[in-house]
């Protein structure tokens, strides 16, 4: 399996589909803002042309209303892998969402369902309390864990209280994943950052012209949970803002940079510190000669294994 990771706008779908059209090989997506079929444009899905020139796989198959899990998608995902290989194809895994390629690869952790009581419990503390709450029980999640980091701070709490066991633990024990036995043939993608800004920018004012904005209108009227992965995709709070008249457009642009750069940072971090030191990385700008060059020897790679 091939698999070609990086941050937003990093390159990676087009670098996808020519090792695709080299190979013979089927693009399954490991995006999480690409598995839903509300934001085509939003997520910069691959086009109607460019998916006609490969198979695409885990694209656009999920209502925005019913949210995936990273467990959800790893199943997805290994069986598109299965079926690829059993045709005789080389899967292609590409996408930026860390946690999606972290479950598929080392499985997870197989944490019990928590106690609908205990969940709204934990949920339902002041956010100031909830981190003395888990340093009472969980020391070491909690030395680990911000206090602003209220989502992870919750889980840790609520699994700790409804198991008896840190989360940590939980998460030595992962299972389902691929393996260490299972070839894996990466490129990393981490371009220079102002470039990758630039491209991201310039992205999201062709979104805009695009269809973006039909997107988000089209998901504020369905009056969807604000929480939802595809109401917290980068672009739509910021355009809905703007359509209410809450922003004005040169605001709602600036906003959605500011996002961007964010997003990609994380991502930046992620795939420089949580994925094996062997893997190769790619940091310079990406240009059809370069393409070309990785295509080849991930295809001569593929050959050989």
């Amino acid at each position: 399996m091939a698999l070609i990771a990086g941050p937003t706008a990093s390159g990676k779908s087009a670098l996808a589909l020519r090792l695709a059209e080299a190979s013979g090989g089927v693009i399954i997506n490991a995006d999480a803002s690409q598995l839903y079929r509300d934001l085509a444009v939003l997520s910069a899905r691959p086009s109607s042309d460019e998916e006609s020139r490969a198979p695409h796989r885990l694209f656009g198959i999920r209502d925005g209303a019913s949210p995936c899990s990273a467990a959800e998608w790893a199943a997805l995902a290994k069986s598109e892998i299965a079926a690829a290989q059993h045709a005789g194809r080389l899967p292609i895994l590409v996408g930026g969402t860390g946690l999606y390629i972290r479950t598929l690869i080392d499985g997870i952790a197989p944490v019990p369902p928590i106690d609908p009581d205990i969940r709204a419990e934990v949920r339902a503390m002041p956010v100031s309390e909830t981190h003395p709450a888990l340093a009472l029980v969980d020391p070491e999640a909690a030395a680990r864990l911000r206090p602003t980091d209220t989502t992870r701070v919750a889980r840790a709490l609520e699994v700790v209280r409804a198991t008896g066991i840190p989360l940590a633990e939980w998460q030595q024990r992962k299972e389902g994943g691929l393996g260490a036995n299972f070839q894996i043939l990466p490129a990393i993608l981490l371009p220079p950052r102002d470039w990758l800004h630039a491209r991201a920018n310039d992205r999201f004012l062709v979104m805009l012209d695009q269809g973006a904005i039909a997107e988000v209108d089209s998901l504020v009227a369905r009056n969807l949970d604000p929480a939802l992965p595809v109401m917290r995709a980068i672009g739509v709070r910021e355009i809905a803002a703007w359509r209410a008249g809450a922003i004005d457009r040169e605001t709602m642009i600036a906003m959605a940079a500011a996002a961007t750069r964010q997003y990609a940072k994380r991502q930046y971090t992620w795939f420089r510190h949580q994925l094996p030191e062997a893997w190769q990385h790619h940091v310079e700008q990406l240009d059809n000669v370069i393409i070309d060059d990785i295509v080849i020897k991930l295809h001569k790679m593929a050959l050989t294994h």
